[in-house]
C-alpha cells in the first residue's frame, strides 16, 4: 500500500521512562549507553529515525512540542497536497508564506543535536539517518553517514509534470522579482528583527505565526496578489496535450495545464515514491535496533516504520520532550530489569530540584515525569544539565558523557576507550 504523510491530532499519552532508573540524567545516559552497545544481530548498528523535535535548537518550529505549533497556534492547518495540486489560490497563498519563511530556514545550521549523530556515526554505531525533516541539516552535519530523506527536502523545488528539479534559493529570487512589494515587506520584517529572533513569544508580539517546514502567517494579510513563476522547462516545451503560460511579468498564468512548481517535499496527504519506501524499509530490515529522536510518531509514514521494526523484534529507543503517538506498542513488553538493551523511553526534560534530579520518580510512580506536570520553571533539559554541571567533574564520570555532551556544545578530553570517547 501506497507510504503517506498523514497528520495525527489525537492526543497523545503520558510517557512512561524506561528503564525506570533513566528519570536521571545519570540513569538516562546510561541506558542509552547499553541500548547502543548491546551485542545484537544484524551487524549490531542502530537505524535513527528522527524528527522536527531534533531542529528547534536550530530555530526552527515543530508541531508537538512546548512551543509547537499546535501548541501555540490552534488554528494552523497545513497545505495538504490535492490542494495544492487543484487550486491557484492556495499555491500562492503558499509560496507567499513560504517566501516569507525562507530566510529564516536558510540562514539556519545544523545544530549540536545533529554533531552529536554525525559523532555517533564516526564511531561505527550507526548505520542509517531516516529523517522526516525537510531542512537538510543531517547531510549537511553528516555527508559520511548515510540519510534518507522521508519527507523529502526544502532546498529544491521540483515541477508536477516533468519533475525537473529547481534550486530553491534562486527560485527566491524569482519570486522577489515578481513580487517587489512583497520583497519590500520581507526587507522591512528583516530590518525590524521580526524574523531573526529565535524567541516565538517575540514573532507573535511583532504579529507573525512561525510554523514549520518555512511557513510564515502574517495575521490579516491578503495573498492573493502574490504570483510565482511556471517550470522553465515546461514553459520552453509543454509536455504532450498541455499548455503552459505566463503573464508579461513572467507568472504563471492559470490559463495553463502545466509547469507548476512544488517544494520538493513530501506534503500532508501526498504518496511517499516508492524508491523512498523500499529504501527507508531495507535500512530498518538491515538494523539492529532503531534510535527515534525528536519525533512524536504522529505521522503514519513514520510510525509505520516504527511499528515494522517492532514487528521485527527490534531494540527500540525513543528521545522526545513529549508523548508518542501508539506509545504502549513500543516500551510496554521490556522487562523491568532491564537496563536499557531491549528498550529505552526517555523524556529530555527533568525537574530542576536537586531531589527531583537525584531521583524524579522516587516514589515508584512515573506521574512526576510526565511532560503536562513539567513547566518552563520547574523543568530543563539534559543539554542545560550538561552545561550546569561541566564544571563540577560530574560529567567525565557518567556513562555516555560524550554523547550529550556533544549535543550540549560540551567538550571533554578523550579517554582510553574509543566507544568511552563518545558513549561510555
Amino acid at each position: 500500500m501506497p507510504l503517506m504523510r498523514i497528520p495525527f491530532t489525537a492526543p497523545l499519552p503520558h510517557p512512561t521512562i524506561v528503564p525506570a532508573s533513566a528519570s536521571t540524567v545519570q540513569g538516562a545516559v546510561a541506558a542509552l549507553h547499553a541500548f547502543l552497545t548491546a551485542p545484537a544481530k544484524r551487524g549490531g548498528k542502530t537505524v535513527i529515525l528522527s524528527g522536527a523535535g531534533i531542529s528547534v535548537a536550530s530555530g526552527l518550529a515543530d508541531y508537538r512540542g512546548i512551543n509547537g505549533t499546535y501548541t501555540l497556534n490552534k488554528t494552523y492547518r497545513p497545505i495538504y497536497f490535492h490542494e495544492f495540486s487543484a487550486n491557484h489560490e492556495a499555491r500562492k497563498r503558499y509560496w507567499a508564506r513560504s517566501f516569507l519563511g525562507w530566510t529564516t530556514l536558510n540562514r539556519s545550521r545544523p545544530n549540536i543535536a545533529h554533531e552529536a549523530v554525525a559523532n555517533l556515526g564516526e564511531m561505527g554505531l550507526i548505520s542509517t539517518v531516516i529523517t522526516q525533516n525537510v531542512d537538510s541539516f543531517h547531510p549537511k552535519a553528516h555527508p559520511n553517514l548515510k540519510t534518507l530523506e522521508l519527507h523529502g527536502y526544502l532546498r529544491d523545488c521540483v515541477c508536477l509534470s516533468c519533475r525537473t528539479e529547481y534550486n530553491r534559493e534562486k527560485f527566491q529570487l524569482d519570486l522577489a522579482k515578481l513580487n517587489p512589494t512583497w520583497a519590500a515587506f520581507l526587507a522591512e520584517m528583516l530590518d525590524s528583527g521580526a524574523l531573526t529572533t529565535e524567541n516565538p513569544d517575540e514573532r507573535r508580539r511583532r504579529g507573525l505565526k512561525t510554523n514549520p517546514d518555512g511557513d510564515v502567517d502574517v495575521p490579516g494579510i491578503e495573498y492573493s496578489t502574490f504570483r510565482y513563476p511556471p517550470c522553465p522547462k515546461c514553459l520552453t516545451r509543454p509536455p504532450e496535450g498541455t499548455k503552459v503560460e505566463m503573464d508579461s511579468d513572467g507568472a504563471w498564468s492559470p490559463n495553463s495545464t502545466a509547469g507548476v512548481l512544488k517544494p520538493a517535499v513530501i506534503m500532508f496527504g501526498e504518496s511517499i515514491s516508492d524508491p523512498v519506501k523500499l529504501a527507508v524499509e531495507s535500512a530498518i530490515d538491515e538494523a539492529s535496533r532503531m534510535l527515534v529522536l525528536g519525533s512524536s510518531l504522529a505521522t503514519y509514514s513514520a510510525w509505520r516504520l516504527a511499528k515494522r521494526a517492532k514487528q521485527e523484534s527490534m531494540p527500540i529507543a525513543i528521545v522526545n520532550s513529549g508523548g508518542v503517538r501508539g506509545e504502549e506498542n513500543f516500551v510496554d513488553d521490556v522487562p523491568p530489569y532491564d537496563t536499557g538493551t531491549r528498550g529505552v523511553r526517555l523524556l529530555n526534560r527533568f525537574r530542576r530540584s536537586k531531589a527531583g534530579l537525584a531521583n524524579c520518580a522516587s516514589s515508584g510512580s512515573h506521574e512526576s515525569m510526565r511532560g503536562a506536570h513539567l513547566t518552563e520553571s520547574d523543568a530543563y533539559s539534559i543539554e542545560q544539565w550538561c552545561h550546569e554541571h561541566v564544571s563540577d567533574g560530574l560529567l567525565t564520570t557518567m556513562p555516555i558523557n560524550h554523547f550529550y555532551a556533544n549535543m550540549a556544545g560540551v567538550h571533554h578530553e578523550p579517554s582510553s576507550d574509543k566507544v568511552t570517547q563518545h558513549l561510555a
